[in-house]
């Protein structure tokens, strides 16, 4: 379990006076933070630290932050926060679809980057204290969904989520077969990803749909309700 102070935090960043004044921020809130300045080298880290947390810079020379966040999301859960100077929703969403946390614009405020990096680290670290024992795991059909340990599985093999994209899912859960609206599910995401649209909960289902369904083009498992919203059923 990840504490929300004293985590492992890696900046990755190509502006070395931006990344020094980020670690100065993250150090004085008490976590401890290691400084990289290209993409290559983020990566590297990433794998030899095993950080809890990645503040990502997209825009980085050799290997871009995107290329990374790709990456590292086939070898680990890692949290990772985006950084970038492109402000526009698509950009927003191919980072999200890359499996990003959170995401940050520039120009931002180096509190702002410390409460987003203490929510997504609270997020994973309190669980769901209170939840009855016997509903930690919820299981709908073939999905679990562990609401303590923060992660899913498909027919008990365990499934890599996004906290947005598990969010959903522990939302959808709750009540198997019922339509939630994309607002409703835009709700259960916030703290998650304060940039979230109602497009991005559409990326957070086709992710989803690639995880667990056998053919994600004909899903049996999280369905389209055409003109409301999304349900999560047995199959």
């Amino acid at each position: 379990m990840i504490a929300t102070m004293g985590a492992k935090i890696l900046v990755a960043d190509d502006d070395a006076r931006h990344a020094e004044g980020i670690r100065r921020y993250l150090v004085a809130d008490g976590h401890e933070t290691t400084v990289v300045h290209d993409g290559r080298a983020a990566l590297e880290t990433a794998r030899r630290d095993r950080p809890d947390l990645l503040v990502l810079d997209v825009m980085m020379p050799g290997m871009d932050g995107l290329q990374v966040c790709r990456t590292l999301r086939q070898e680990s859960d890692v949290l990772v926060l985006m950084l970038t100077a492109r402000s526009t929703e698509n950009d927003i969403l191919l980072g999200l679809e890359l499996g990003a946390d959170d995401y940050l614009t520039k120009p931002f405020s180096p509190r702002e980057l410390v409460a987003r990096v203490r929510t997504l680290l609270r997020r994973v670290s309190r669980g769901a204290p209170s939840e009855p024992p016997a509903r930690r795991i919820r299981q709908v059909g073939r999905v679990g969904i562990d609401l303590v340990g923060h992660h899913a599985t498909v027919d008990g093999e365990r499934i890599e989520c996004t906290r947005g994209e598990f969010a959903i899912l522990a939302a959808m859960s709750e009540q198997p077969g019922r339509v939630f609206t994309r607002a409703q599910l835009l709700h259960h995401t916030r703290g998650i990803d304060r940039s979230s649209t109602e497009r991005t909960i559409d990326v957070y289902v086709v992710n989803l749909r690639r995880k667990i369904e056998i053919d994600p083009r004909r899903p049996e498992l999280l369905l389209t309700v055409h003109g409301v919203g999304y349900r999560l059923t047995s199959g």
